[in-house]
């Protein structure tokens, strides 16, 4: 499961209004990707319309600074593996989030009218997308991109030769090209892996755009707080602030695990994560300790993160873990900067 929380922002500002990634989360209903059109949703209403979506949150931006969010976006991405359990995509995924939103909530340090923040007090909306396409920060695409280059100067020359600037064969350099798309480390369906290429398989996931200000448009509810937990006065009052996003995280996956009564392994918890990020010698002793058909699947995953296959060297489970650590650990230090989870 990964999940990230993140301030929406357009070249480097907050937008005064949701209009923009309100639009960019209908682009699957406006390409027609989607057999059956994906309403926006929420705690308690269906086929909500993104005219909808965009009034409401744009209207509940009270005493916001220019240079303050007006909304956050959650991401909530299971893996395939996940997904697998999923009898109806759509629908489970509905449920889920609602269960998780619940979650969201109780990970606040504050309160309103004297009692703890409550689902019925934010104010959010979420849909559910159904395809991802790879991105240039990918593993896959980046290192395919040495092979794209080469691939791309070729590419040059032909035309050069054929505009008459350049001599050579251009059945060879066609040749040449053929060879490097085969040879390209990451492939898919035959094709080497590019940016902007679909990705196969079910790749489900939920888009949640949820108001900074509460409900009521009278506090202000910030996931991005730096703060897990404390207190402040203003105007004479103390206040309680923060809010705890390791508890959400760790809540988010553990509601996941409870609805579809998911047998989640040690590798692709939350708490494998943390333990890597802070004592990876305790990690992959955890790792080496779990019952020989946990500690295989535990490497099966990790092996799922991009790790290239070397044909014709056998790799024991302890190579294995020497191979991906550094790439295991780049990616860790991406999800810290993302605030994402997941492995």
């Amino acid at each position: 499961m990964y999940i990230s929380i993140s301030p929406q922002k357009q070249g480097g500002n907050y937008p005064k209004s949701s209009g923009g990634f309100v639009a960019y989360l209908e682009k699957e209903n406006e390409e027609g990707i989607n057999m059956q059109k994906e309403f926006f949703f929420n705690q308690n209403q269906e086929h909500i319309t993104p005219e909808q979506v965009v009034q409401a949150i744009d209207q509940n931006t009270a005493k916001l600074k220019d240079k303050e969010p007006k909304f956050y976006s959650i991401t909530l991405s299971p893996s395939q593996r996940e997904l697998g359990l999923l009898q109806n995509s759509s629908e489970d995924l509905k449920a889920y989030t609602r269960a998780v939103m619940k979650d969201y909530v109780t990970c606040f340090n504050r309160e309103l009218d004297g009692r703890p923040i409550a689902i019925k007090d934010i104010l959010y909306f979420a849909k559910v997308e159904h395809q991802r396409t790879y991105k240039g920060t990918d593993i896959q695409v980046r290192e395919n991109q040495p092979y794209a280059t080469k691939i791309l100067k070729l590419h040059s020359e032909i035309r050069k030769i054929r505009q008459g600037s350049a001599q050579g064969k251009i059945e060879d350099l066609g040749r040449e090209i053929a060879r490097l798309e085969q040879q390209a480390p990451h492939q898919q369906q035959g094709k080497r892996i590019v940016q902007g290429m679909p990705k196969a398989g079910n790749q489900s996931h939920i888009h949640i755009i949820v108001s900074r200000k509460d409900a009521s448009n009278t506090i202000s509810l910030s996931p991005g707080s730096k703060y897990k937990a404390s207190q402040t006065k203003i105007n004479g009052r103390l206040i309680k602030r923060g809010f705890d996003r390791d508890a959400f995280y760790s809540k988010a996956e553990k509601s996941f695990d409870r609805l579809f009564s998911y047998q989640r392994n040690y590798a692709e918890s939350y708490k494998a994560r943390k333990t890597f990020i802070k004592n990876t010698n305790a990690y992959f002793a955890a790792l080496l300790k779990l019952p020989a058909n946990e500690k295989a699947l535990a490497f099966k995953l990790m092996s799922k993160s991009g790790l290239p296959k070397v044909s014709g060297i056998p790799v024991s489970q302890a190579q294995l873990a020497l191979r991906i650590f550094k790439r295991l650990r780049r990616g860790a230090e991406v999800a810290i900067k993302s605030s994402s989870i997941g492995i």
